[in-house]
């Protein structure tokens, strides 16, 4: 972990702990002091709808407290709002499904936050993220033909495969993750819970946050009807037949069953397809072909690795484990790259997929997820994603 891992010592190591109020970033600054760095707690102040943001806060500043580390809040709610909220509301004006996690952990919590930190003389920050980095070593040929040792960073599954968040950080490149630490992507959710018991953390007990971080309790299409208006359109299905109608197609998102008011019909309808032109939906019912996919293009590719764009570069494809939502089952595919300076990515699937939405994230892994050793780590080497158009 850290400095420990790459030979170097831990002592009078500063890591800023972005601490959210949740058990698992709380017990992540635990286990840094435990080990002996020099941990900050520092809470970010962002957007957020309900209020439920406050609490957070002062449940970030009482672990802090408790943990005897002094403790900041930095305020990034206008930011917050300008990179992540008007993400979203844009995305969904245009039709698409955006990902606001992903962005957020792309512009602030690895932007902006290890910006400031790192100006304020932090070696590393730290998240309570499920997910395992590693240092990977390994020979570059320099145009002379020497060969040098080169030092990267890896992303890897979390041990816990019911919380394994390396699905959110695809976006992350190799001069963020020199400077990152996630403390507990080798524990189990209920192993993190313990800890948080023995080092009397208050909120130890805390549920965790579910859906949109900054909605809280307010549901998605209410907060989006405050930015985009509604407007009635029809519900087709494959046949043409009008089978309801709608308040907006940009309120719905591919896959989506629930919310259409739509009765009478012996199976149940996913939307299938969203004319935004037309303000019209198309809905079909589990089975038929249209709800699936055999590939899907990207764009805003991100390596973790660079090197693997060099290979990709030479051979053109390269075969992976995909999912294109979050907790999603891997599928086999393949990903393809066509042309240099302008190249075109594609990921071809093995087996159509289900659901897929554009705006969404497809990423890419290699590896066993139940190979273990000593040496290396169990799970899935994640090696980068993009997003789905």
């Amino acid at each position: 972990m850290g400095k420990g891992n790459q030979g170097m010592g831990i002592l009078n190591t500063k890591v800023f702990v972005g601490m959210s109020g949740g058990v698992d970033s709380s017990v992540a600054a635990a286990l840094l002091k435990e080990k002996g760095y020099d941990v900050i707690g520092a809470h970010m102040k962002c957007f957020n709808v309900d209020g439920c943001a406050e609490q957070d806060a002062e449940d970030a500043r009482r672990a802090a407290e408790g943990l005897g580390i002094p403790f900041y809040v930095f305020d990034f709610e206008k930011e917050y709002k300008d990179k992540v909220v008007e993400y979203m509301i844009d995305g969904y004006r245009n039709g698409i499904t955006p990902n606001p996690d992903v962005m957020c952990n792309k512009e602030i919590k690895f932007g902006l936050f290890l910006k400031k930190t790192l100006a304020m003389g932090a070696d590393y920050v730290a998240t309570g993220h499920y997910v395992r980095l590693r240092e990977v070593k390994s020979e570059k040929v320099l145009p002379a033909g020497r060969q040098v040792k080169v030092k990267s960073y890896a992303l890897y599954s979390a041990e816990d495969k019911n919380k394994d968040q390396s699905y959110f950080l695809w976006t992350l490149t190799q001069k963020q993750l020199k400077h990152c630490l996630f403390p507990i992507g080798n524990y189990l959710k209920s192993d993190v819970r313990k800890m948080a018991g023995k080092f009397n953390l208050l909120n130890a007990n805390k549920k965790d946050s579910q859906g949109i971080c900054f909605l809280g309790q307010v549901d998605l299409k209410d907060f989006l009807k405050k930015y985009i208006p509604e407007k009635k359109g029809v519900v087709l299905n494959t046949k043409g037949k009008v089978v309801g109608e709608h308040k907006g197609a940009w309120f719905y998102t591919i896959g989506q069953r629930g919310g259409l008011g739509i009765g009478g019909n012996k199976k149940p309808y996913y939307i299938a397809e969203k004319d935004m032109e037309e303000n019209a939906l198309l809905v079909a019912e589990a089975g038929e072909t249209i709800l699936n996919k055999k590939e899907v293009i990207l764009k805003n590719i991100n390596f973790i690795n660079l090197n693997l764009s060099s290979l990709i570069r030479a051979n053109s494809r390269i075969d992976v484990l995909a999912r294109v939502r979050y907790r999603q089952p891997l599928a086999k595919a393949t990903l393809v790259k066509s042309g240099q300076r302008q190249a075109k990515w594609k990921l071809v699937f093995e087996k159509p997929q289900k659901f897929v939405a554009c705006g969404q994230s497809a990423v890419f892994y290699q590896g066993n997820p139940s190979f273990r050793s000593v040496r290396r780590p169990s799970g899935l080497r994640m090696l980068g994603g993009g997003i789905i158009i």
